[in-house]
Order: structure tokens, then sequence, then C-alpha cells
């Protein structure tokens, strides 16, 4: 199964499904079509299924196409067009006809941004606020601070996605290199190719924002004064409150975004409820003070959500013409929270047409400088 090769403004996309990635790749060069000297630079998504091959993957294509700058991982799943292979063996990719002043591929950031930005000083001036397109290994323990440190050091907008679990295979790929425990990826300078990005939650909120009073780790104590599993309970409503062991997979907890102006949170898990002493624990450290909500997974509301990032996407683009763009959906989301196939890919063409995308399931996602989970995010080149 393979996707008709859509190409825009010369920015080229291609997918395919096959049982093993020669044929798969084959297939999307035939897409892709005879690279332009414009073309000098490739971004390519795999299922876990071809981790293991990423490498030749990335070789095959740079040597088949010429195109001498590629980044890559392996995620859940791909998309391409209005097409979404999701825990099936395919391959997207994309080539981008960018100047080599207008990007700079970065690899080798395990602790802090040195390796990204050594160098790159006179570069990122120019830049002024490039796309920073990101890919991460999950088994790397440092991820949130990093994040945060790459936004900072590189004055820019952050936007990608994690790996596959390491189990299932993690591999990233970039300056040729397959890389464990890295983040990597490419900077792009909107002096380059204009960039529109949007985020859409996959997740509800079900009650008000409140403050944790007392903490330890990721445990939560007093919320509002008041014992924590109380407010929850209150919080998620009497029907669930009789039987917590409902709530799993369907009630998180939600950190809302400090500063942020679009009401944004971070969606973490719900980990564990202690009735005998009142208490409960999420999926991330907290301290007292910290704000908190709890939220509901939602498919209608997380269809609304996506309807909502188009809509105010489209209003910034401004019916200018859609060059080319990456999408990056929670591995959660797809199959796994929508009732119809390729939900999410099939809004996109609707509410901005066809254009050169590609994209692929993560194990979370990567907005500005934080670390999502349960969200799509979207890039259009301009």
């Amino acid at each position: 199964m393979n996707d008709q090769v859509v190409s825009n403004h010369d920015f080229r996309s291609g997918v395919a499904m096959a049982s093993d990635w020669q044929d798969a790749v084959a297939e999307v060069l035939v897409q892709l079509g005879e690279p332009a000297a414009a073309h000098r630079l490739g971004i390519f998504y795999v299922s876990h299924h071809f981790a293991s091959s990423l490498n030749q993957i990335e070789v095959f294509l740079r040597q088949t196409t010429g195109v001498p700058h590629w980044a890559g991982i392996s995620g859940h799943g791909v998309l391409g067009g209005v097409h979404e292979y999701f825990d099936e063996p395919a391959i997207a990719a994309m080539l981008l006809p960018l100047d080599e002043n207008g990007f700079r591929v970065f690899s080798g950031v395990t602790d802090d941004a040195d390796p990204a930005v050594n160098g790159a000083a006179e570069w990122m001036e120019a830049a002024v606020m490039p796309l920073v397109v990101t890919h991460a290994d999950p088994s790397n323990e440092l991820l949130a601070p990093l994040i945060e440190d790459m936004a900072l050091e590189t004055g820019g907008f952050l936007f990608g996605g994690l790996g596959a679990a390491s189990g299932a295979g993690s591999s990233v790929i970039s300056n040729h290199e397959p890389v464990e425990n890295e983040l990597s990826g490419v900077m792009i300078s909107p002096t380059a190719v204009e960039i529109a990005t949007g985020l859409s939650q996959g997740c509800t909120p079900i009650g008000p924002v409140r403050t944790i009073t007392s903490a330890e780790d990721n445990v939560i104590f007093q919320i509002d004064g008041r014992p924590a599993l109380d407010v929850f309970k209150e919080d998620i409503g009497e029907l669930l409150a009789r039987d917590l062991q409902k709530v799993g997979g369907y009630i998180f907890a939600a950190l809302p975004v400090e500063g942020s102006d679009t009401q944004d949170y971070l969606v973490r898990n719900m980990v564990g409820v202690d009735p005998q002493h009142g208490v409960i624990a999420i999926g991330a450290a907290v301290d007292a003070g910290s704000r908190i909500l709890f939220c509901r997974r939602d498919p209608k509301a997380a269809m609304e959500d996506m309807n909502r990032m188009l809509l105010d996407i489209k209003k910034r683009v401004d019916g200018r013409p859609i060059k080319g763009g990456l999408y990056i959906s929670c591995a959660a989301r797809g199959p796994n929270q929508f009732p119809k196939e390729c939900t999410e890919t099939h809004m996109i063409e609707q509410a901005l047409g066809a254009f050169p995308l590609i994209g692929f399931f993560a194990n979370g996602e990567i907005s500005r400088d934080r670390l999502y989970a349960y969200t799509g995010v979207l890039a259009l080149f301009l």
C-alpha cells in the first residue's frame, strides 16, 4: 500500500508500507521523484519494525537521492498524506528545498545543548528563532530539562517527538550516524522558509485549577489544604469515585503551563491512589505551590480540539500556499483514540487542503520548550 506523490513548491513527500524496508523505501523513492539540486535536506520516519535498519535506510536514501543531509527516527508508526500506518512496517520521507545556509543538522545532545550550539552562534543569531525539529531517544532520563535547555540556548521553537520505547527500537539518526540516548534533528531558519505551528490536546479538563499544598516527589498529600484523594474524587464525580479502578487510562492529571496565553497544560498519568492515607501519585514530580487539575481522555473532545487547532492555524496561514508539513501524534492517539482510521490526517487535509505531509506516532511530543503527552503537534512550511 502506498500514497500518491504530493509535491508543492518542490517540497516532496512519500509514504509506503511493505514487509521489508527495501520494498518500502523503493516505493517512497518513486513517489519522491528525481530530486532537484535545491533538495539539500531530507527528513524520514520509519515504524519500529525497521528501527534496526535505520542507518541502512539513511545511507540508501542519501546515496540514491544525492540529498546530502538527513535526519530521522523510528516511531510506533508513520503517516504521510492522508494515510496513517500504526504498528505496521512503513516508511515516510520528505525532501526540503532549502539552501544549506537555511538549516543546521545537529546531534550529540545528551546532557546539555552545547553540541547543538557550538560553532553555530552566528547562524542562530541570523536565523532568529529557528524551528528546531527535535528527535529524541526516550531512554534519556534528562529529556525534560534538555528540552528546556535546547529552547533557551538555541533561541528556537522546539518541535518533535520521542521515538518508540527502547524495547521496540528507539533509534535516532543524524549526520549519517545512528545515535542513542540523544536529542538530534535539524534547526530550520524562518528566513529560509516561513513556519507556523500548532498543538492539539487529547484530554479535556473536568475540574478547576487547584493548588498542591503538600507533596513529595510525585506523591501528592494535600490539594487546596485538603486530602488529595478527597479533592480528586470530588473533581472526577461520584460515579467514578465509587470505583477508582475505572479511572485508569481515562482520568489524568494536568499541570498548567505557567505563563501560557492559551491555557496550555501538560498531561501526566495517574500512577496510584492510597485510600488509607488519602494521597495520590502522578507521573511527574511536583512541589507545594504547583497548580494541578484533572482531565479525562475523550475522543469527541480530542477531535474538537484538533479542529480548534486547525482552524487557528488556518487563520494564521491566511490563504498562503502550504509548501509542506510535519505532524507528530502521540501513540495513544491514532487508532487508540479515534473511532475511524486515519482520522487526524483526514482532518488536516479537510481543513488545510492537500500538501506534502509526513510524521510519526511518538512516545511523547515536543512543543516549544516542553515535553507533552496525548497531543498532536503540527508544523507547516509556508
